[in-house]
């Protein structure tokens, strides 16, 4: 039997004895590593402005929510998710910041492409939308 299919058995399987814990360590096995990957992208983007940091606030399992402070300065929230086998970054207005964020649409791209020049581009978007109030 090739391995493909040995998994994919296994995976039934799995599914069949425990739904909800073959779901959970399917997205500890899956989509967990792809998300901490965005995460370490984006951290990786900032980590040489000694002005910006990402605080991780409101975030769930399946989606990490920072928000971006400058000069500690509370500007936006970015969040960072998967879509099927896509990566989607967008940026969300947050209480108790004096920037206006302009409407934009989440930027997405397949998994694979996303690396530290999608990263660093699609932040620049997301950061071209602030504006101050």
């Amino acid at each position: 039997m090739p391995q493909a299919n040995f998994e994919a058995e296994c995976d039934r399987l799995s599914h069949v004895v425990d739904g909800a814990l073959f779901a959970r360590l399917r997205w500890e096995r899956n989509e967990g590593p792809m998300i901490a990957h965005l995460v370490e992208l984006a951290q990786g983007a900032i980590a040489e402005r000694s002005e910006f940091e990402f605080t991780e606030e409101g975030a769930t399992a399946d989606i990490k929510r920072f928000v971006l402070k400058v000069h500690s300065k509370r500007v936006i929230a970015v969040t960072l998710r998967l879509q099927e086998r896509q990566a989607v970054i967008a940026a969300e207005p947050i209480d108790r910041s004096n920037y206006h964020l302009m409407p934009g649409d989440p930027i997405i791209t397949d998994f694979i492409a996303a690396d530290e020049q999608w990263m660093n581009e699609a932040l620049v978007q997301l950061f071209a939308r602030v504006q101050p109030l």
